[in-house]
């Protein structure tokens, strides 16, 4: 066998990043300089330097899209000939919606909660009141609306807001019963102001309260009407700055809502009552009704309901008008739902909604307020759902929503991320899920369709997986910065449901959300699926176009750190993998049969958690239950949660891990290949040569504790149960006492005190240490397995929350007829790496640095009608279709953890390159991935940065401050995906989508959609002569002359301050792409020339109106003086 050196082949790969102390990994030295005299198994000669592709200008963070429902909704508005929808949030931000594809998110940089929104029809503007008293006006005319201006009120508080159609003055309505007027354009304060005590009556003594209500009289631009907190409507004059009328009621107001001939207007109250009232007799209403209110016998007034928080009276051309109102059912009832009411003519429908409603808006054809209205559907923002209601059919069905809003339709507690996967599974995703779509819904089109999208450049399939409370799980089309949902799988189906009140008596560990899904593992390529479960189980799901009717295979393993139990050291009595005669039927006494439970001494040894279903259970086309794996009770001990999963097709195993240790199931055999407890993997190489020992329960308590404030907090029940996978969210060092605890352990403890602090730097307590050593990431991989292997070789790497990675040998049969009757043999390979802080993930690159697949099986329908004869062969691809099928005599394997990376170079096992990503800190998240035909590692830091590194050399190439971690769920669903891809839920409700690629940014306007698109404005109707002469003011009204500097001269300074926005300057750089852009820059440069002008020709206009005073005056003065005499001055 020829021998070479490595260090010319690796000259070029020595320029790694600084590093301060080495992992400690075996043959591993300081900072990335290389290590030679590794050897290769096979002849060959020195390769060239491995081209590194990637640098720093590939990489920039940008936020691409939100998907879901708004967080804590508070606000709705709807332009009617735009057709596009708004939503305003407690949180400060807005969503707004369009056609399915059009979905803009803004946010309010000061966080206040949005009270209010109001579109300035067809103009691609929007007016949005917060809880901080600032008015702000949005440019939507561009892909990422700006703000124009902003207005700050300093001395009142704004309650109520309303921009009339086509006018350009905004009625603001204040805490104190003031109304102040804005001019939009340029959003500033008139000096006109309607104050609360000159329109109440002179001889009322108390104050009216805040502005509820404010709108111009549909029949009179020049009248409007204020309605006020305790009951008092006012129906003011502009023009001549008086009330017309003013009425009284007993009951709190809540809304008012006009006819559209502006003779009647209805009120809705605080004791669930309506009132209609006439201007022509405004002493009491000509109408009062309690539309829930019980009829009482003895002729008295009904009964009061809960209060009617908003109405709506619509008009209809050909039928009786729509009273449509939120609130007022009766307090007799306590338990029924919220409600939206319905009343056309004599019938009164009542729609029970799942959440509280927080605001509805009538959809209607025109948007003239002074036309028949003609409603067609109700637009309902509820707490957690927005629902539309069509009001075309006498049964009021709804609209199937186009948005992907129900992602919280049960809390999400896991995800995954998958871009540039197979281009065929999206359709047959679809397929099998559009045959669970709900029937009853509107036949009309979604009346949500404004704006303008399309598919931009991007064109590969995406996928998004959302793992679900309720244990269901989601398959969402991500293609093209959308989100629509294909496939929905229940994976609570294969258990037994749990009887009301059995919970504590079974042996249940979680009793809220057993089914809760944990973890998810995808193979794309195979279309293999794996959940692991918050109740200790792993179930398989193979892919079928058909349906079948079968029992559900189930396995139970005993998985328990038995290390606590012995009490004198005996290392070497058992050996801990036993030869491949012996370990068959040994594990399977260990794991229990199928369906078997076995309860031995104890109540609850060998009980799994749940109960799979044994009856057979039909399964519908989609992905099937192939086999349940569930953890076992040992002597009264709840099995710990399951911390790493993998599976691999091609092999047929999964493996997966907990804090006591690892369990490899081979899931075309249903058997057990391996149940050991974390210590035991080790062998003979344990670097830290543990002793056996018996447990100090009490330590133990406050180790449990100690572990607690780590990222284990990720899974809320977790207080007995540690995943010790992730122990430092908050750098934790150990006090004196235990660090005197560790030294006085054993005869060796020098030299494990040294080899545990390089492998982590925030410790953890001695005793937690030995016994619970989490599984904290598994990959299967064709590999060398020990040093100086001259072949790969089937693989499972093991990564511990110590940092320590194992490597496992798998011994598979010769042949694939073989694979189903002999057994598949999990043996040590005597390989033992090491790095600082648990281990995150792992990846191998071969010898040219290109990213190797994980071998798989490719797809065939498990229980296809062609398939006659079980024993067709599998077609196996065991290497990537970008690599030789040569693996070349060396590998490079990359191995991250929540502090460093390494990159050893295979068979030699020589640490090629470190990089301490991170010491006051530790990673959440890791992942390698491919971008620009090249490869990187994606990190995300729980001190909120967003890094990566190259590959094989580990040079930094990004790191950005993106995102403070605040929240858990934010370090929970965070991942990566190749493209520059990443995601992660910002609400319980919303998932975020960002980029980290250059190209991607540059990319993302064309991708973008629309809000704006030119639309004409509809004609208002003609509404004939008699009309014109008898049914209102002829006389125009202009706003201008009433409202202008000129005539109600300027606002007080201190009432509110002006704050010019940057969304000129946005606007421009956002459309900066093609003629959009050219139009833009020329339609901002006209405004501001147009502007000056206009300064300009009021300067002029000014001086000309002082010029002619001056002359005037000069002429007076001439007359006075011209025939008297000089003496007489």
């Amino acid at each position: 066998m020829k021998k070479f050196n490595f260090r010319k082949v690796l000259d070029g790969l020595t320029a790694a990043s600084p590093v301060g102390s080495s992992g400690g990994g075996s043959g591993s030295g300081a900072g990335g300089s290389v290590h030679p005299g590794g050897t290769a198994g096979a002849a060959g000669t020195p390769r060239e330097e491995i081209q590194e592709t990637l640098t720093s200008d590939y990489f920039q963070i940008c936020k691409t899209v939100r998907h879901g429902f708004p967080y804590l909704p508070t606000a709705l508005a709807f332009d009617p000939v735009q057709k596009i929808l708004a939503i305003g949030t407690r949180t400060g931000a807005i969503r707004i919606l369009g056609r399915p594809g059009v979905d803009c998110y803004c946010q309010h940089e000061s966080g206040a909660a949005v009270l209010q929104l109001q579109f300035l029809i067809n103009e691609g503007a929007l007016v949005s009141a917060c809880a901080d008293d600032a008015l702000h006006l949005w440019n939507l005319r561009q892909k990422r609306p700006a703000i124009l201006h902003s207005l700050k009120f300093n001395r009142e508080r704004i309650t109520y807001c309303h921009l009339p159609f086509q006018s350009k003055w905004l009625y603001v309505g204040t805490e104190r019963g003031n109304t102040h007027i804005v001019n939009i354009e340029s959003f500033i304060l008139s000096g006109y102001v309607i104050m609360w005590n000159k329109a109440i009556e002179l001889s009322t003594k108390t104050h009216p309260g805040p502005v509820v209500h404010l709108s111009d009289s549909p029949r009179d631009e020049g009248k409007l009407l204020i309605g006020y907190e305790n009951g008092t409507i006012v129906f003011w004059d502009l023009r001549s700055k008086r009330a017309d009328l003013r009425a009284y009621y007993d009951e709190a107001i809540h809304s008012v809502a006009w006819h559209h001939e502006g003779k009647q207007f209805m009120c809705s109250h605080s004791d669930g009552s309506l009132t209609l009232w006439n201007l022509k007799s405004p002493n009491r209403p000509f109408q009062t009704t309690i539309p829930h209110g019980k009829v009482q016998r003895d002729g008295k007034k009904p009964e009061s309901c809960k209060p009617i928080l908003k109405v709506e009276y619509k008009t209809c051309k050909n039928s009786e008008p729509f009273v449509i109102f939120s609130g007022g059912l009766s307090y007799d009832k306590p338990c029924r739902r919220p409600s939206l009411t319905i009343m056309h003519g004599k019938a009164i429908t009542v729609l029970e909604m799942d959440h509280p409603i927080v605001d509805f808006l009538t959809l209607c054809e025109t948007p003239y307020p002074n036309e028949f209205q003609e409603p067609y559907a109700v637009v309902v923002l509820l707490e957690k759902d927005l629902i539309v209601v069509d009001l075309t059919q006498s049964n009021f069905p709804i609209f199937e929503n186009p948005y992907p809003i129900d992602i919280h339709e049960s809390p999400v507690t896991c995800t995954e991320y998958f871009a540039d996967c197979p281009p065929d599974l999206i359709p047959v995703l679809y397929s099998v899920g559009a045959k669970h779509k709900k029937q009853g819904y509107s036949n009309k089109e979604w009346p949500i369709s404004g704006g303008a999208w399309n598919l931009g450049a991007q064109t590969y399939p995406e996928i998004i997986i959302t793992g679900h409370a309720d244990g269901s799980v989601k398959f969402w089309d991500a293609s093209a910065i959308t989100l629509q949902m294909l496939y929905k799988l229940k994976t609570s189906k294969v258990f037994e449901k749990q009887k009301v009140g059995e919970g504590k008596a079974t042996a249940e560990i979680v009793e809220e959300d057993p089914f809760a899904v944990q973890m998810m593992y995808w193979c794309p390529e195979s279309r293999i699926f794996c959940v692991a479960g918050v109740s200790a189980y792993v179930i398989v799901y193979r892919f079928s176009k058909h349906e079948i009717n079968t029992e559900i295979a189930s396995l139970e393993v005993r998985l328990q750190c038995e290390v606590e139990d012995i009490i004198t050291p005996e290392p070497e009595t058992n050996p801990p993998f036993p030869d491949a005669s012996s370990q068959l039927p040994s594990l399977k006494s260990l794991s229990g049969s199928t369906n078997t439970v076995a309860c031995e001494g104890t109540m609850k040894d060998s009980i799994p958690c749940l109960s799979v279903k044994a009856r057979p259970v039909r399964m519908p086309p989609g992905y099937q239950a192939d086999l349940v794996i569930q953890l076992v009770w040992v002597d009264g001990e709840p099995p710990q949660q399951i911390t790493s999963l993998a599976v691999n097709s091609a092999y047929g195993l999964v493996a997966f891990g907990n804090c006591n240790g690892l369990a490899v199931v081979d899931f075309m055999q249903k058997t057990v290949l391996l149940s050991m407890g974390t210590l035991d993997l080790y062998g003979s190489s344990d670097p830290y040569q543990r002793q056996p020992r018996s447990p100090r329960k009490s330590r133990q308590f406050a180790a449990d504790n100690f572990c607690m404030r780590g990222l284990s907090n990720f899974y809320p029940d977790l207080t007995k149960r540690i995943r010790t996978s992730y122990q430092s969210l908050t750098e934790l060092s150990d006090s004196p006492v235990s660090l005197e605890l560790e030294r006085c352990k054993s005869p060796t403890s020098e030299n494990r005190e040294n080899s545990f602090s390089r492998s982590r730097s925030s410790s953890v307590s001695s005793i937690d240490r030995d016994s619970k050593e989490a599984i904290t990431a598994l990959y299967f991989m064709e590999s060398f397995a020990r040093k100086n292997d001259s072949a790969v070789s089937s693989c499972l790497w093991v990564g511990t929350g110590l940092g320590m990675v194992i490597i496992l040998s798998l011994n598979l049969p010769a042949s694939d007829d073989l694979r189903q009757s002999e057994p598949v043999v999990v043996s040590p390979s005597g390989t033992v790496l090491t790095l600082k802080g648990a281990v995150l993930t792992f990846a191998c690159l071969d010898c040219m640095g290109t990213l190797t697949h994980q071998p798989y099986e490719v797809w065939r329908d498990p229980h296809s009608a062609d398939d006659g004869d079980k024993t067709r062969k599998r077609k196996l691809v065991m290497h990537s279709p970008s690599s030789s099928q040569d693996m070349g005599d060396h590998q490079f394997a990359v191995i991250c953890s929540e502090k460093q990376a390494k990159v050893f170079s295979l068979p030699s096992q020589t640490c090629l390159y470190v990089h301490n990503i991170t010491e006051t800190s530790f990673l959440l998240r890791a992942d390698v991935v491919t971008l620009c035909n090249s490869v990187c590692l994606a990190c995300f830091c729980a001190n909120g940065h967003i890094m990566t590194l190259s590959l094989p050399s580990l040079r930094p190439l990004l790191d950005i401050n993106y995102l403070p971690v605040t929240d858990m769920r934010i370090a929970r669903t965070f991942c990566f995906t190749n493209e520059g891809q990443a995601l992660y839920l910002s609400s319980p409700t919303e998932i975020q989508r960002l980029t980290y690629s250059q190209e991607m940014c540059d990319n993302l306007q064309d991708m973008l959609g629309d809000l704006f698109t030119p639309v004409e404005t509809p004609e208002a109707q003609n509404r004939g002569f008699l009309k014109g002469l008898f049914g209102g003011s002829g006389q125009a009204f202009d706003r201008e002359e009433l409202f202008g500097e000129a005539t109600a001269g300027k606002a007080s300074r201190s009432l509110a301050q002006h704050i010019p926005g940057s969304g000129g300057i946005e606007g421009v750089r956002g459309a900066a792409g093609g003629v959009i852009g050219d139009l833009t820059r020329a339609r901002i440069a006209l405004d501001e020339r147009g502007q000056k002008l206009g300064e300009l020709d009021e300067r002029t206009a000014s001086m000309m109106a002082s010029a002619e005073a001056f002359s005037k005056h000069a002429h007076e003065v001439m007359l006075k003086y011209k025939d008297k005499k000089w003496y007489q001055f």
